[in-house]
Parts: structure tokens; sequence; C-alpha cells
């Protein structure tokens, strides 16, 4: 039996290193390839020196153009059985011409986090108000539904963002599938031989300073957390972490203030092992965190706000504290820095999220099982999805145009 393809179209080479973006790209692709999926993975993007080796897990690499009639030629002739996007503005860029050449191809969107609800929290956050629900309907949020509606299945990988999609926008529940990241579970052995309190030192904070809200962490941490929680802990440091840290973060170090900007870290969990506490006072943002995700798999408890832990603990109790009101932020990092039994009591909670929300084993065969039926039912699939069937319609595809345009326009200045 021939395997099956999946063409993985990436809107930039995955680095597992620099953000959990990349990681749970990667994710995706063992997935396949561990159940004998012939992998593509193909970007219009440049690779970093901190892109992921993707021939070292057996997927194939293309590098195509974007704005290109080649690609359409080349996907006639790879005729993949499913195409990834990773992110709506992939699906907006590739997905007429994956629709035009290969139309019995199943077409997957890897949201990676609703981008319009982080727009719309960031907007709302920087203008100093409460954020409404009504906020969500932007034009922003036009494009990414659009985009969720034209492909016959959208990986979220938040409870909280089918909510907002099924009661807010009356999105179809058949072409979303709750995904979150799919890891390994934390066994007794591996506890054993985690840093103990004792050897840990200070406080942490990592993440990719190109995501915005990472930066306003950075912030808040600097002006509204630090000089308060030095005053309780004047020994204690701050030691941040992030890939593509900007002049302006950099900046933001200062020895004597044990505030300590380290930039990129090789690996984030090495990392982090070495601290005793990681603080996200998050303000706004989507999606689940991949920060806390590392931290609950070297047994490092945190201190976030409710953005920050947004679905990613359902009714069990949070590994460290939740907190909105900067004092009380404060003061519930010094309980967790100077209290063991506490710090221990969070540590195992950490592991109980983990293990009983994040198992991979408990998606692997239920996601295959699903794209296994919707695959061998598509017709029928996108009968119930006729809204789809609509915005995939030459007459609305305003982005296959703008991108014929462009093509055009770049043979004549060429």
């Amino acid at each position: 039996m021939v395997a099956q393809k999946v063409l993985f179209i990436g809107l930039v080479w995955p680095e597992p290193t620099s953000s959990a973006a990349g990681t749970r790209i990667i994710q995706l692709v063992r997935f396949f390839k561990e159940r004998n999926f012939e992998v593509h993975f193909a970007s219009a993007a440049q690779p970093s020196d901190f892109s992921f080796d993707l021939h070292s897990i057996g997927a194939e690499t293309h590098q195509i153009l974007l704005n290109h009639s080649s690609f359409n030629v080349w996907i006639k002739a790879l005729q993949p059985e499913i195409v990834v996007f990773d992110r709506f503005m992939i699906e907006e860029q590739y997905g007429w011409r994956v629709q035009q050449e290969c139309p019995e191809t199943m077409r997957i969107l890897d949201t990676e986090d609703l981008h319009f609800l982080r727009k719309a929290r960031e907007v709302q956050q920087k203008a100093g108000v409460p954020f409404t629900d009504e906020a969500l309907f932007s034009d922003e949020a036009k494009r990414e539904i659009a985009s969720i509606l034209r492909c016959d299945l959208s990986l979220i990988i938040s409870e909280e963002e089918i909510r907002i999609l099924t009661e807010q926008f009356k999105i179809n529940a058949s072409i979303l599938y709750y995904l979150p990241f799919l890891e390994e579970e934390i066994t007794e052995d591996q506890t054993k031989n985690w840093n103990s309190f004792e050897e840990r030192e200070g406080f942490a904070f990592i993440g990719n300073f190109m995501h915005e809200p990472n930066w306003q962490t950075v912030k808040t941490l600097k002006t509204e957390i630090w000089p308060e929680l030095r005053k309780l802990l004047p020994k204690a440091s701050m030691n941040i972490y992030g890939s593509y840290p900007p002049q302006k973060a950099l900046q933001l170090n200062n020895k004597t203030e044990r505030f300590f900007v380290h930039g990129r870290t090789d690996n984030a969990q090495n990392t982090l092992a070495k601290h005793r506490i990681l603080l996200a006072p998050i303000t706004f943002g989507a999606g689940i965190k991949g920060k806390f995700i590392d931290a609950m798999q070297t047994g490092t408890p945190n201190v976030t706000t409710s953005v920050g832990a947004e679905s990613m603990h359902k009714d069990l109790p949070w590994g460290g504290f939740i907190e909105n009101d900067w004092k009380e932020f404060c003061l519930k990092a010094v309980l967790l820095y100077n209290h063991k039994e506490e710090w221990l009591k969070a540590q195992q909670n950490g592991t109980l999220i983990l293990n009983s929300l994040y198992r991979k084993t408990a998606f692997e065969d239920l996601f295959l099982t699903n794209i296994k039926e919707i695959y061998h039912s598509l017709p029928q699939h996108r009968q119930q999805n006729f809204m789809g069937e609509i915005l995939k319609h030459q007459s609305l595809q305003s982005t296959r145009y703008m991108s014929l345009w462009i093509e055009e326009k770049n043979r004549k200045d060429y």
C-alpha cells in the first residue's frame, strides 16, 4: 500500500527552540510520520540558523515561492491527500491554489491560537479599557474565520477558543477539533531527577520577543512586579530569556537591580529547571502557553494571571498561583519562593495537570480516527459546511485575485 501524503505549508521553517508555535508544528509532523504518512514540509520563508532539521524525523522539505504559479505545478504533481496550513495567513495565500489543483485534498488549518482574539485583547488592554466580546468582531476576525470556514477541519488549541467560535460566531463544531500540545507523560523516575527546591535560585520568564504579549509581559515585570518583589526578596534575581530580543529589551538588563536579560536559550526546559519559579504576569494573549508546559515538564511552579492560565487546567488546581492584582501577585511569588511545602504542592499540581490534560496518548488515536472519517466522507462533510463552499467560490476569493495581480506585476517588473 502506498503511504498517504500530507503536506505542511509553513509560515516559517519551524524553530522549536524559539517558540511554542515551532514546537507545536513539529509535534504534528511527528504525529503523521509515526503513523506512516509520507510527510512533506514547504515554506516560502528562508531557513534560519535555528530552524529544526525536519529531515532528522523523516520529512521531505521544499522551498516554494509566494504569489507564483510554480506552486500550482508542483502541488498538482505531488497530489497530497492532506494539506495542513500553518496559520490562517498561509491558507489565504495558498488555499485557493490547493483547491484549484487538488480539489479532493483534505484541508486542515492549524490555528496555533486565534489571532483575532489575541489582537482584540491587545487593543483593549493598550487602550486601558476592560475587554468585551464586542471587540472580537473585527476585520481580523472576518479574515481568520473565513479561513476556518474554507477548511475541512481547524485545529484549536484552547477550549475557550472553541467556546468563542461556537457561541459567539456560531461556527459548526464539526469543522473544529480541540487538539492541545501533545506531551509525553511525566514519570515518577523523571520527578526524582528534578532539581530540588534548594538547588534552584531566582525567578525566570521565557518567551519569544517577536510575540507581542511576551514583550509586554517583560515590561510589566520590569515596571510593576520586580520593583516591589526585589524589596521583599533582595537576594533573588529576575532572569529573562527569549529568542530575538530587540535592543529595547536588552537595555532593560540591570545588574544592580538583579534584573538580567539573557536572550536566547538553546533549551527552555533545562533553563527553567535552574530557577525556582516562573513569573508570567501576562496581560493579553490567546491559546495555551508553551512556557507553562515547559515549566510543568521540569517541576517549576509559576505565578501568572487568569489570561496566562486560561484553558490550561480545567478544574484542576493550578501549579502555583493565579493573580491579576500586582500586589497579590508579588506576595504569592514570595510565598512560593520561601516555603518549600507550598512549592512542592504547586509542583505536584503541575504534574497532575500535564499528565491529565496534555498526555499525547489520550489524543492521538482519536485525532487520527477523526481525520479518517472526514477524509472518507469529504463531499458530505463539505455539504454540512456549505458556507465554506460559498467562501471558496471564485467570486469571493479576493486573496486569489490579489495574488494573481502580484504575480503578473512581478513578471512585468522582471
